[in-house]
């Protein structure tokens, strides 16, 4: 197989001049989000959002069988990606003449180049409402993964109730109540042997949800953090654990947003040493010759926590 045909990049001035002079003999392809492509595009640009996994399907119905032909294909700007990788692609699956506008619609717009739209532009991340907001428990989670040495038990507890307090963005309060009795493990599911660990989990060993059967935690404050672009952690929070009856300070990073509908979200993944709760059971710095009896003392927590829209405090 002879070897992919690397991509050249074009400017948009350049990409103008041979649009101008082999008119139908370019096939211009807009790779961002259907949104952005409604909103504004270069005129005859085909769309075929790269982020699909439908795409290389979708850029053979466009071109069709005949490789050998130009095509252009444009993003958003010289900072992003998707018009990178979807030359990458095309080049690897055999197309000749693989041309890449990095600029993207950016550099076309700034150069006086035409564009056409006919829905509004997709508006930046919107700031939710000040004040209360109620966890949606249908959409939030936690999970949790325990492990020793050699294996590891992964699974899910449930939030009896919760609420963000919000300020200019952030939340500046808020609890969550854990339902320990709950406490559930995921890969034994329909296994004998997951009575048998939840059971051992909800004793005296472990979290004694018998004396102890709810956890909380208590939001005390939160500031922003900058680490990276959307999708990295942008927030730090800053509060409370409660389990039983102990109560511990615990700091850690989330991603935090708005959802399609308006509503605020986050999710954060976060280890936990849970001696520090006098969950000791198993732990090496307590006990001796534990053999297979061995459970690691931290015990990771991924939360995913979305407010709801329709029920404001």
């Amino acid at each position: 197989m002879e070897n992919p045909q690397a991509p050249q990049v074009i400017s948009a001035a350049d990409l103008r001049g041979r649009m101008s002079e082999e008119t139908g003999d370019i096939i211009l392809v807009d790779v961002r989000s259907e949104a952005d492509h409604l909103a504004a595009r270069i005129p005859g640009a085909r769309h075929n959002c790269v982020f699909e996994i439908a795409f290389m399907d979708r850029m053979a119905a466009i071109a069709g069988s005949d490789v050998s032909g130009a095509v252009c294909v444009y993003g958003c700007g010289v900072e992003t990606h998707e018009a990178r990788m979807a030359a990458e692609k095309l080049a690897r699956a055999g197309y000749r003449e693989v041309l890449e506008l990095r600029g993207g619609i950016e550099e076309w717009m700034a150069e006086g180049g035409e564009i056409e739209g006919d829905a509004p532009s997709p508006s930046a991340e919107s700031v939710p409402e000040d004040g209360r907001w109620e966890v949606d428990l249908a959409e939030s989670r936690v999970e949790w993964i325990g492990r020793n040495l050699l294996n590891r038990h992964h699974g899910t507890l449930g939030i009896r109730e919760g609420h963000l307090d919000l300020r200019n963005g952030l939340p500046v309060g808020g609890e969550f109540v854990f339902d320990m009795n709950s406490i559930a493990c995921t890969n034994l599911a329909g296994d004998p042997l997951h009575d048998v660990l939840v059971d051992h989990l909800r004793s005296h060993d472990f979290f004694d949800c018998g004396v102890f059967p709810e956890a909380r935690f208590r939001i005390k404050e939160s500031r922003p953090i900058g680490r990276g672009g959307v999708g990295a952690p942008n927030m730090q929070v800053e509060g409370e654990l409660t389990i039983k009856g102990t109560t511990v300070p615990v700091v850690f990073d989330v991603v935090a947003g708005v959802t399609p509908d308006g509503c605020p979200a986050a999710q954060a993944v976060l280890e936990i040493d849970r001696t520090l709760w006098n969950v000791i059971y198993g732990s090496g710095r307590f006990f001796r010759n534990l053999g297979m009896h061995l459970v690691n003392d931290l015990v990771e927590v991924q939360l995913r926590i979305v407010a709801n829209c329709g029920d404001r405090g």
